[in-house]
C-alpha cells in the first residue's frame, strides 16, 4: 500500500509551508514515527513523523514552498519486506571491498596474482590472505558513513564533493543535524586556516593540508567572502511585527529596580524540597508572572487592547511568555495563568521549551495572549526596551541580576537588584498608569509572601 505523505495543517491562516529540510533520501527506509521533514510557517517550525514502516519517495525537494495539504512524498508499505534481501546483494560485494580478506571467504581470492610493484618495498609485502583489496577503497571519494542517513541529499552531495568528515562539522539543524549552510561555513574556516598556514613559516605546507583536510591554499583565494540566504517564514514574520508595532503604536518604556534579595533566599530555602515534591525547579518567571498578574487585576488597561476606536478589556490573564530559538523568538502562551500554581507555572514553561526543541509547537500555543513577559537576563542584558507583542498594551522586560550598592534605611548595603522595563501603548495606557503598574511588580517580587497573602 502507498501512502501519501502531505504537509499538515497548523491553522487556519496559514496557507503555505516551507519545506525546509528532509531527514531521510529517497529511497530510504523508514519506520513508523520517525522524523521525515520538518516544515517551517511564519508562526511555527514543526517536523513531520512517519505513519507507517516504508520505503520513502520524496517529490518535493527541500526548499520549495508547498501549499497546506499538498502532498511532499510516499511511503510503500509493501516494499519493506521485500527490500532487504535486494538490498543485501549488493552490499556483498561493496563489503568485500571494504574488508580484509582474512574477514572473507578466501576462495575466490586466493587465485589472484601477486601485485608487480610490491617487491619495490620487501618491508611492506604482506601474505595475499591478509592483505585487502589495495586500489578501489582507496581511489574512492572518502563519503561519511556514520550518520550519513541524517544528511540532506544536498548537504551529502556536498559533503561528497569536498571530502569532508561530517563528524568535525557543527550542526545547527534540528536536533543538530548538519545543513548545507553549516558545511559552507566549516570550509570557510577552512580556507582560512589554509590562509594562515600559507602565511606561516614555521609549518610546512603538506602538514597545513593534512591538518585540514582540503586542497592547498594555493587554489583557494584569499577573498572576503560573504554569504546571501534567504529569510526563514519565522524571520519574516517576526520582522514584520516588529515594524508594525514601531510605526502603529505609541511606544513608550519606563523603568525601575527590584531588590531581588527575598526571592532568592527563598528560592534557595526551599529549592530541593520543591524539586522533589513537583518535580521541577522554582524558577525566577514563575514569581514575575503572579506579579505582573496581581498589577494586571488593578491597572485593567495594561490588560486591553485597542480594536479600530475601541478599548477591548480582558478580565482573563492569558500571559505569554518569550521564548528564544535558534529559529527566531516566539511567545508560548499560558492561558488563564491567575489560577495556576507556581510549581504549574513552572512546569508549563518547561513543555513549552520541551515542544519548541523538538518543533512540535501549534499555532494554538502562541495565540490569544494578553500580556506578554521577556527575559533578555538569561543572555546576560542588564537594560533593554523591549518592543510591543502587537495588539497587546504593555510588556515587561526582565533582565540579569547584579550585586550593586544600595541605600537601604541611610545605610549602604550590598543587594542583587534586577532593572525591569515596562513598553507600553502610550495611546492606551497614562504614563500614571505604567508608573503604577511597575511599582506594583516590584512590591510584589520584593515581598513575596503578599502575593501568598494576596494582599
Amino acid at each position: 500500500m502507498v501512502i501519501e505523505i502531505k504537509v499538515p495543517s497548523v491553522g487556519e491562516s496559514v496557507t503555505e509551508a516551507l519545506l525546509a529540510q528532509w531527514f531521510k533520501n529517497d529511497g530510504d527506509r523508514v519506520k513508523k514515527d520517525e522524523p521525515l521533514f520538518v516544515i517551517e510557517t511564519d508562526k511555527v517550525t514543526l517536523e513531520v513523523v512517519a505513519e507507517e514502516d516504508g520505503v520513502l519517495t520524496i517529490k518535493v525537494p527541500e526548499g520549495e514552498t508547498v501549499a497546506i495539504g499538498a502532498v511532499v512524498g510516499t511511503l510503500d508499505t509493501e516494499a519493506v519486506p521485500e527490500a532487504e534481501p535486494t538490498r543485501d546483494a549488493p552490499q556483498t560485494a561493496e563489503a568485500k571491498a571494504a574488508t580484509p580478506a582474512a574477514a572473507q571467504e578466501p576462495e575466490k581470492k586466493e587465485p589472484q596474482p601477486p601485485p608487480e610493484k610490491e617487491p619495490e618495498k620487501p618491508g611492506d609485502a604482506m601474505p595475499p590472505s591478509a592483505t585487502p583489496h589495495p586500489t578501489p577503497i582507496r581511489q574512492k571519494p572518502k563519503r561519511p558513513d556514520a550518520g550519513d542517513h541524517q544528511l540532506a541529499p544536498s548537504v551529502r552531495r556536498l559533503v561528497a564533493e569536498k571530502n569532508l568528515d561530517p563528524a568535525q562539522i557543527p550542526g545547527t539543524g534540528p536536533r543538530g543535524r548538519i545543513t548545507k549552510g553549516d558545511v559552507i561555513l566549516y570550509l570557510e574556516g577552512i580556507r582560512a586556516a589554509s590562509s594562515a598556514g600559507k602565511r606561516d613559516q614555521d609549518i610546512e605546507p603538506a602538514a597545513v593540508q593534512s591538518s585540514v583536510g582540503a586542497q592547498p591554499a594555493a587554489v583557494l583565494p584569499d577573498t572576503e567572502l560573504i554569504r546571501r540566504k534567504p529569510m526563514s517564514p519565522i524571520r519574516q514574520r517576526i520582522a514584520v511585527r516588529l515594524l508594525e508595532a514601531k510605526q502603529n503604536t505609541a511606544m513608550l518604556t519606563t523603568f525601575n529596580e527590584i531588590d531581588m534579595d527575598n526571592v532568592m533566599t527563598l528560592r534557595k530555602q526551599y529549592k530541593e524540597s520543591f524539586k522533589q515534591r513537583y518535580g521541577v525547579n522554582l524558577g525566577m518567571m514563575s514569581f514575575f508572572i503572579k506579579a505582573s498578574i496581581e498589577a494586571l487585576k488593578e491597572i485593567s488597561r495594561i490588560n486591553a487592547f485597542i480594536d479600530g476606536k475601541d478599548i477591548i478589556e480582558h478580565h482573563y490573564y492569558h500571559i505569554g511568555v518569550a521564548v528564544g530559538s535558534e529559529r527566531g523568538l516566539v511567545v508560548p502562551v499560558i492561558r488563564h495563568a491567575d489560577r495556576l500554581s507556581f510549581a504549574e507555572l513552572e512546569q508549563a514553561i518547561v513543555d513549552f521549551v520541551k515542544k519548541i526543541n523538538e518543533n512540535r509547537l501549534e499555532i494554538s500555543d502562541l495565540e490569544g495572549g494578553t500580556f506578554t513577559i521577556s527575559n533578555g537576563g538569561v543572555y546576560g542584558s542588564l537594560l533593554s526596551t523591549p518592543i510591543l507583542n502587537t495588539p497587546q498594551s504593555a510588556i515587561l522586560g526582565m533582565h540579569k541580576i547584579e550585586k550593586r550598592p544600595v541605600v537601604i534605611d541611610d545605610q549602604i548595603v550590598i543587594r542583587p537588584m534586577m532593572y525591569v522595563a515596562l513598553s507600553y501603548d502610550h495611546r492606551i495606557v497614562d504614563g500614571r498608569e505604567a508608573v503604577t503598574f511597575l511599582k506594583r511588580i516590584k512590591e510584589c517580587v520584593e515581598n513575596p509572601e503578599r502575593m501568598l497573602m494576596e494582599i
